[in-house]
């Protein structure tokens, strides 16, 4: 537990990438198993604990201190584990003690049941130090947000054994924690533990954003339509289906139409998006419905007859990586996507249908088509090079995303919440609002990004400075600051006040020169409704 209360302690103030890769490249090599195994199960999200919580930690403290000086101490450190671990008034230990294991904590807090949690915190609090406690907090809340994404854990891992990252990326899904098989195969020369008799999740390729300075020829890529729906693959081995979504995780108890739908065995790569009216385009066969229609679906786990028969699931075929047992990825788009249209007609086109190649002659026609994207509610468009191969995470040249211009409205700042991680000393969640027919603002979105550090420290000293009223964490300012919202699209949305709903809302301006009274109303926001 001390070497992992290291760790964190020297990720924690570094905000450098390359050297929190090397911190924890170095803690795995040096760690012994469980215990590494462990660590790299905290940091990307694949560890939990069905009885701790945030809550149970705040009743610990304040049986403890008085809640009252805890509440304020959170507030300014913004921060409840580095809260918790200062605050703690322990007695320490009436000889030298020796922090126990990593692997013995986890043990203990999957396997303590729910009474016996609250005492098991308790006496760790009591005999670690102040960094052992935070380590802990952080642990076992789930709350290990330092600056460290899971994929940088795991390029991490492949630095730290010398080994692809790709592989490293093949193989995780199918393990679990302490990941014994992932690491006897990079250190030792074990057998490979992807390679499993079950469906299993392989990363995705991705694509990075068509820059205004790129140079393409588009003779060398195959022009298609960004759906907005969410990317997913299906994968079926012998007679086992599975729906991942883009983060791995299984989906198909969500959409339970997919799975006996993928009659044959394979990977296919593709849109997840329900039937309706919101995209569409004159070559398509059926269309298909807004997000906003998807979103009512998402994270369901139990889903109604009339669920399915409102807004029946479908997938957009992108790419094919098995065909059965057959791997494609390292066979050009071009002869992936003829063996795709082959692999299609095996599947009910209730369920599958492909997404059409773009026809155009040069790169002022294609852009005259992106322009019409929005009146089809549809994200925009993807350049792929015919050549590449199916590769794991962005690479450059190969894959590209146009996506449409973003929407803008002026909207008037009316709360603000403490950001996480590295924020948490920061008002960075930002809710605005629009004018309403009878002059009062009605909430229609929320942001936590699209702005720079500078313009951070900006925004968090006027919210200190022109709040009106505190919610727990949330500060209610003076409603006079405008900011310019950027958007992609806007549904209605019968859960606010408002009627609307933003899909992916972010600042992309300070409008300090506009006064709040010239905002936007929700009148001209509804007008944009595409659905």
């Amino acid at each position: 537990m001390d070497r992992f209360a290291h760790l964190l302690d020297r990720i924690t103030y570094t905000r450098s990438r390359n050297t929190k890769i090397t911190l924890i490249a170095d803690y795995l090599r040096v760690t012994p198993d469980p215990d590494r195994g462990w660590a790299l199960a905290a940091m990307t999200g694949d560890l939990g604990f069905a009885f701790v919580k945030p809550s149970l930690i705040r009743a610990l403290v304040e049986e403890r201190v008085d809640p009252e000086l805890f509440r304020i101490s959170r507030d300014y450190v913004g921060d409840t584990a580095e809260t918790v671990a200062l605050i703690w008034p322990a007695p320490g230990a009436p000889e030298p003690f020796h922090a126990p294991h990593l692997g013995a904590v986890v043990e203990a807090l999957r396997t303590t049941g729910k009474t016996g949690i609250p005492a098991y915190l308790s006496d760790l609090f009591d005999t670690l130090d102040a960094s052992g406690r935070y380590a802990l907090v952080k642990l076992a809340t789930g709350a290990l947000r330092m600056g460290v994404s899971a994929r940088l854990a795991r390029t991490a891992f492949a630095e730290a054994f010398g080994v692809g990252l790709d592989r490293v990326e093949e193989a995780w899904h199918a393990l679990e924690p302490p990941f014994l098989d992932l690491f006897a195969w990079a250190e030792r020369g074990g057998p490979f533990p992807g390679d499993v008799a079950r469906p299993v999740f392989r990363p995705f390729m991705l694509a990075h954003p068509l820059g205004d300075d790129a140079v393409l020829d588009l003779a060398d890529y195959a022009a298609e339509w960004k759906w907005d729906g969410i990317r997913v693959q299906v994968v079926r081995v012998g007679d086992d289906v599975r729906l991942f979504s883009r983060t791995g995780d299984d989906i198909s108890v969500s959409f339970p139409e997919i799975g006996p739908a993928m009659t044959a065995p394979g990977v296919v790569d593709g849109e997840l998006l329900v039937r309706g009216t919101g995209q569409g385009a004159q070559d398509m066969s059926g269309s298909a419905g807004s997000f906003n229609a998807l979103q009512q679906r998402l994270g369901r786990k139990r889903v109604t007859a009339t669920m399915l028969e409102a807004a029946p699931a479908f997938v957009r075929l992108y790419d094919l990586l098995f065909d059965g047992a057959e791997d494609l990825r390292e066979h050009p788009w071009t002869y992936r996507r003829e063996r795709l249209e082959r692999f299609a007609t095996r599947l009910p086109e209730a369920r599958f249908d492909i997404s059409p190649i773009i026809e155009a002659r040069d790169f002022a026609e294609l852009a005259d088509i992106r322009a019409r994207a929005r009146e089809a509610a549809i994200e925009g468009v993807m350049l792929k090079r015919r050549d590449s191969a199916y590769l794991a995470g962005r690479r450059v040249g190969y894959w590209y995303k146009w996506k449409r211009d973003p929407l803008t409205a002026d909207c008037v700042l009316m709360y603000a919440q403490r950001g996480s991680g590295k924020r948490s000393s920061f008002y960075s969640d930002y809710t605005f609002g629009a004018w309403d027919g009878d002059g009062a603002l009605v909430p229609v979105g929320k942001a936590y990004f699209g702005f720079t550090d500078e313009e951070l420290k900006w925004l968090d000293h006027f919210v200190r400075s022109h709040t009106v009223a505190r919610f727990g964490p949330v500060r209610e300012v003076e409603k006079t600051l405008v900011l310019e919202v950027a958007f992609d699209s806007i549904h209605r949305s019968g859960r606010h006040k408002s009627g609307v709903a933003m899909r992916f809302p972010r600042i992309s301006r300070i409008r300090r020169d506009k006064p709040a009274d010239e905002a936007d109303t929700a009148d001209t926001l509804r007008a944009l409704i595409m659905d």
